[in-house]
């Protein structure tokens, strides 16, 4: 079945379409969100929340990029929109914490991450790179996240993010420059 077909079986609500949908990008989705929003949990739930919104936005899908370029859109989109849900909910935590007594313990603190590709000897150097992606820039760590973990060209790149080829290139070589300072200063205070 070519794309053509693929999506006009979507738009239809065939369940053996979006089955085999569910069954291609699962896990793309699930380590798009991983590498933006560094947390397991978090990104589980980002998957199911992508599924819905191309499930119950797929008859609005016009076609003007492909499929792929379109689940990444909404998978980054939603991957943001959780880091800043979270930024807000964590700057309300730290005002509650300015009028609590001494007694009261921090709400959490970050996990370490261990990216599901990750072979279990290079964790802990993989817990020091995701870290430093972490600090990055937002727009740095999509572009970063987008090809280096999920192999995207900055062409696919630049339409997921609605921005040049250029300006791609540009935030690559701005987010390998901020990690290598990053992993220079970690490295060197050993």
């Amino acid at each position: 079945m070519n794309d053509q077909a693929f999506i006009f079986s979507l738009q239809k609500g065939d369940n053996d379409s979006f089955r085999i949908l569910i069954d291609k990008y699962r896990d793309r989705i699930y380590n798009t969100s991983l590498g933006i929003v560094q947390n397991y949990d978090d990104a589980e739930d980002l998957v199911q929340e992508v599924f819905v919104e191309v499930f119950q936005s797929i008859n609005s899908f016009r076609g003007d990029s492909k499929l792929s370029t379109w689940i990444y859109q909404i998978t980054v989109r939603k991957s943001l929109d959780e880091i800043r849900r979270k930024k807000r909910k964590k700057s309300s935590g730290l005002i509650q914490r300015l009028f609590k007594n001494e007694d009261n313990e921090p709400l959490f603190d970050k996990p370490d991450l261990n990216h599901p590709g990750v072979i279990l000897e290079n964790k802990e150097k993989a817990n020091i790179l995701f870290k430093a992606i972490d600090i990055l820039p937002k727009n740095q760590k999509v572009a970063f996240t987008l090809h280096k973990m999920e192999g995207l060209s900055y062409i696919e790149i630049s339409e997921i993010m609605k921005m040049s080829v250029g300006a791609i290139e540009s935030l690559m070589q701005r987010a390998k420059e901020n990690l290598r300072k990053y992993l220079y200063v970690y490295y060197s205070r050993e």
